[in-house]
């Protein structure tokens, strides 16, 4: 599994890297790599990536365990190739669309708009990646993993009723309308076709004679 194994090391080392800092270093690298309206309108498009090294509002361990197990599944199951996309189109998508909704509100200028708002973290890509596997799983564990995966994050909206609660509800639909796709539905690897029976003395391809002719006898070629 090696994007897995890539996505995991390099969260590992931002995060080894980010415990022997101030706290003052820690917070400028975050605001720095934060996906926000600000930095959608200097042209820091570059954060929507770095933004996703970041293992944040849980204990980095945690974060990573989690990554670990979710894409390291997903790869095994789907393929390194389907299932980094997966978790990139998540990660993107939910960020743009959440930080395109606050840049609107900037444009039109309503008050309040978190222009420099703190927003790192493998949260999107995560939950898109966990709903597509359960949706693909299909039966009892498609319905009730996706309900109660529905349900945590509705209540989490609720109580928290920050943005990232909502950008985690819309990875959730994102991850199940990719598993709709025929390309993720397909089998991972190439298809092993049945081995041909062997042609029997009596079928059209059994090209050999069996009698040779009598003015032939004793001739080679």
């Amino acid at each position: 599994m090696p994007g897995t194994a890539v996505y995991v090391t390099a969260l590992l080392s931002t995060a080894w890297w980010l415990k022997g800092q101030s706290a003052a270093e820690r917070a400028r690298f975050v605001r720095h790599n934060s996906s926000n309206v600000h930095h959608i309108d200097v042209g820091k498009w570059w954060t929507l990536f770095t933004s996703g090294l970041v293992v944040d509002g849980v204990p980095a361990l945690v974060g990573i365990g989690a990554v670990a197990a979710v894409l390291g599944c997903a790869e095994w199951r789907r393929g390194t190739l389907r299932a980094c996309t997966v978790f990139v189109y998540g990660h993107l998508t939910a960020t743009l669309m959440t930080e395109g909704f606050l840049w609107l509100m900037h444009v039109v200028r309503l008050p309040g708009v978190p222009t420099r708002a703190r927003d790192v973290g493998i949260s999107y890509g995560l939950v898109t990646t966990a709903a597509c596997l359960l949706a693909l799983a299909g039966g009892r564990l498609a319905r009730y993993g996706l309900a109660l995966l529905a349900s945590v994050l509705t209540v989490a909206l609720l109580y928290d009723q920050e943005l990232a609660d909502v950008g985690h509800l819309i990875s959730l639909v994102l991850g199940a309308l990719a598993a709709r796709t025929d390309w993720l539905r397909a089998p991972s690897g190439p298809a092993t076709a049945a081995p041909a029976a062997p042609a029997s003395p009596d079928s059209e391809e059994w090209t050999t004679p069996r009698h040779t002719p009598a003015h032939t006898a004793g001739r080679q070629e």
